[in-house]
């Protein structure tokens, strides 16, 4: 009975795995965009943090080893300095360039809603949801940035979306050339005229 139980308990998460994959939520709507760097993103962030707690904690013996702690004060602070960098301004740096590098989109049309999945400071998964109107696209091209949702700054790779469409009408381009093309036919009408 007990082995039986196991096997069954196998076959219903195999199942489970196969008839829905990790990044649906059908509450955000559907996928329409997956970052590739996302693994990579979290792996040097990661990284980072660990090597900052490690230097956090090999601090203290490292001096008492070293002897720095009767050295001169210069000495001391420059050693302080040189940690105190690697420690905390690497990943606050980090932070700060991959924080709005979006994981996931999720569309909802009947709303149209998005929901972008992003990394937090703690490295858990975030989701921020939008409307297309709060889409805001930067006036010169920014290094860490494709559009700002309300405020906040958003990288996305616009060749990673399986529909270019989704694309366009998350960056309203599908309303701008709409727009463009009923000016052209009303330029067109009144010349005719």
């Amino acid at each position: 009975g007990f082995i039986f139980q196991i096997t069954s308990f196998q076959g219903v998460a195999v199942r489970s795995l196969s008839t829905s994959s990790p990044h649906d939520h059908p509450e955000h709507g559907r996928l329409v965009y997956k970052g590739n760097l996302a693994k990579t993103v979290l792996g040097v962030r990661f990284f980072s943090y660990s090597t900052s707690i490690f230097n956090l904690f090999m601090m203290p013996y490292i001096m008492l080893k070293s002897g720095i702690g009767v050295e001169s004060l210069l000495v001391q602070a420059a050693f302080y300095g040189l940690i105190g960098f690697f420690t905390f301004v690497t990943p606050v740096t980090l932070h700060i360039l991959t924080k709005g590098y979006v994981i996931r989109l999720y569309y909802k049309d009947e709303v149209d809603t998005y929901t972008a999945i992003t990394y937090n400071a703690i490295l858990a998964e975030k989701a921020t949801v939008f409307h297309q109107k709060d889409v805001k696209i930067p006036d010169i091209t920014k290094m860490f940035t494709t559009f700002y949702a309300k405020t906040k700054s958003m990288l996305v790779n616009p060749t990673l979306f399986p529909n270019p469409q989704d694309y366009n009408h998350l960056m309203g381009y599908d309303k701008s050339s709409f727009f463009k093309f009923e000016q052209l036919e009303e330029v067109k009408e009144a010349d005719e005229r």
